[in-house]
Formats: structure tokens, C-alpha cells, sequence
């Protein structure tokens, strides 16, 4: 399996967090990239997770001939998820860097775990248990962000404080435990 982590943050206020996330990745021996929606990049302190993980965000596709920015993952963490971006993963839409990460780690059986941010108010839409049942039977693990239970995915309200980002890191064997933490420079 891959060292490395993709830390995908899309735009709720939870991708304020997304250094902290990367932070608690490499403690468990990752080595993260962050990968960012245009609208994340709004919360995100892209200067923060540059100084954690040694690189700024990545948010736009690479340009033709010029080569990958970093191995295939070893797993994918979504945090945060957004309604929109639950539904398009669901359904494979790949219009932007973030979600076509995704999509391929989907595709590719590489391990999945969401951080979904949805609120009550988007809970209740249609489009969304379907969406959520699909991506569960796809074999991804849903964390929530108010408690860090792992399962059944419930609405959030927009408070932040309570989550724990060690919640959203996967640990365990097929967390990279065996190796040192590299933090990047400072």
C-alpha cells in the first residue's frame, strides 16, 4: 500500500480545519496532499497546510506533460464533504480536480473515508440516501464529524468545534503505523 494520503477538503467550514487533519495524518505516518475545491480554498489557510505538509493545496489539474504530483494514495480521506460533492461522487462526476481523485480511489477500490457536512436543511433531499447508500455499498467509511462515530451518516449543524481530527484518519494495519512521521518543512 501507498505512504501517501490524499486529504481532500471541499467548501464547508470544516476545511478551516483541513491543516489539523494533515497534521494528525503524519502523526500516524502518512505522507499527505492536500487537495482542494476552488470554493474549500475560501476556508482553507493554504500557508498552514504548506508549512505542515511540506507543499501548498492542490486544486487544479496538472497541465498536459507535466508529471503526477504525487503517487497513487493509499487511501483517501474527504474531509470535509459537502451535499454537492456527496452527490456527485455518487453519481462519477469528475469536474474538478478534487472530484476526480475521488472518483478514481472509488473506481479503484483504494480506501475511501467522508467526513460529510451536511445540514439538516439539505438532509431530508431526496438525492441524498440513495447517494449515501451507494458509496457505502462501495465499501466507504463515513465518520461523523460532531461524535467521530463511524457508520451510518447523520446530519451536522455548522459547528466545528467538536471534531476531533484523528477521527478522520484511518488507523490500524492499513494505516501506515510502521513508519516515522515525516513532517514537512517548517
Amino acid at each position: 500500500m501507498s505512504e501517501y494520503l490524499a486529504l481532500v477538503a471541499c467548501g464547508a467550514p470544516l476545511a478551516a480545519r483541513v491543516h489539523e487533519v494533515a497534521a494528525a495524518a503524519q502523526r500516524h505516518g502518512w505522507v499527505v496532499r492536500v487537495v482542494a475545491t476552488a470554493s474549500a480554498m475560501n476556508w482553507v489557510d493554504a500557508e498552514r497546510v504548506e508549512d505542515i505538509t511540506g507543499h501548498a493545496p492542490l486544486v487544479e489539474q496538472r497541465r498536459p506533460g507535466e508529471p503526477k504530483r504525487f503517487p497513487t494514495p493509499g487511501h483517501v480521506v474527504v474531509c470535509p464533504a459537502t451535499f454537492n460533492s456527496i452527490n456527485k461522487l455518487a453519481t462519477g462526476i469528475m469536474d474538478n480536480y478534487a472530484a476526480g481523485l475521488v472518483c478514481e480511489a472509488l473506481a479503484s477500490g483504494t480506501p475511501l473515508t467522508i467526513v460529510p457536512t451536511v445540514g439538516d436543511a439539505l438532509w431530508g433531499h431526496p438525492a441524498l440516501a440513495p447517494h449515501l447508500a451507494r458509496l457505502t455499498s462501495a465499501g466507504v467509511r463515513f465518520v461523523d464529524p460532531g461524535s467521530g462515530r463511524v457508520g451510518d451518516p447523520r446530519p451536522t449543524g455548522g459547528d466545528v468545534d467538536a471534531f476531533n481530527p484523528e477521527w478522520a484518519i484511518p488507523t490500524g494495519t492499513a494505516a501506515r503505523t510502521d513508519r516515522v512521521a515525516r513532517p514537512g518543512p517548517r
